[in-house]
């Protein structure tokens, strides 16, 4: 039995078509898929800075840096599965900070990317109150409200600009596209010949 060039052509055209979209999903890098504070996020005070990808990561790098390039993180980032957990030194004043991190993918690949925020701080109000009797003071004691991160900036827009690391490189398609192209070439010269 005898194939035809053709025929091998075409079977190698689908074959390389039908590996590549398979391996698409493999092919995929880590992606930074949320962020506390998010990009953009106007925030009341900040504790840690939370960083979650689409898969576990190595070797995590977070400088929370303020306007004037001041380092505010304390220690080293710690891990807990896709997420990257640095803590922040101290209260931060008002002001424009950006979170700059890098970390190592689990195929090897160092990705990093910087956040934006902003801290609007409380003003604290002067205290013109009398000092309250022993009996006032025990009935109006209560545990101070925890101030929590708000987000005000964040938009569904920059959570996209966040994701737009992950996906299929360019360069695959331009590989597939290619070799598509060089099959079509071969089976439109075979049918030309006698």
């Amino acid at each position: 039995m005898r194939t035809s060039p053709l025929a091998a052509a075409l079977a190698l055209v689908v074959a390389v078509v039908l590996g590549t979209a398979f391996a698409s999903p493999a092919l995929a890098h880590t992606a930074l898929r949320s962020s506390d504070p998010e990009k953009g996020a106007t925030v009341e005070s900040l504790d840690s800075v939370t960083l979650t990808f689409n898969e576990a990561v190595r070797f995590p790098v977070v400088l929370v840096r303020d306007a004037g390039g001041q380092a505010h993180q304390e220690g080293k980032p710690r891990t807990d599965g896709p997420k990257v957990i640095q803590k922040v030194a101290g209260a931060l004043p008002s002001g424009k900070y950006t979170i700059a991190w890098r970390v190592v993918s689990d195929d090897g690949h160092p990705i990093e990317g910087e956040i934006p925020f902003t801290v609007k701080a409380p003003k604290a109000s002067p205290s013109a109150s009398p000092v309250p009797s022993p009996q006032e003071s025990t009935a109006a004691a209560s545990p101070p409200a925890a101030a929590t991160p708000t987000s005000v900036n964040a938009t569904p827009a920059a959570r996209q600009e966040e994701q737009k690391s992950g996906g299929i490189p360019a360069w695959v398609w331009i590989v597939v596209f290619g070799i598509a192209g060089i099959g079509i070439g071969m089976v439109i010269s075979l049918r030309k010949k006698p």
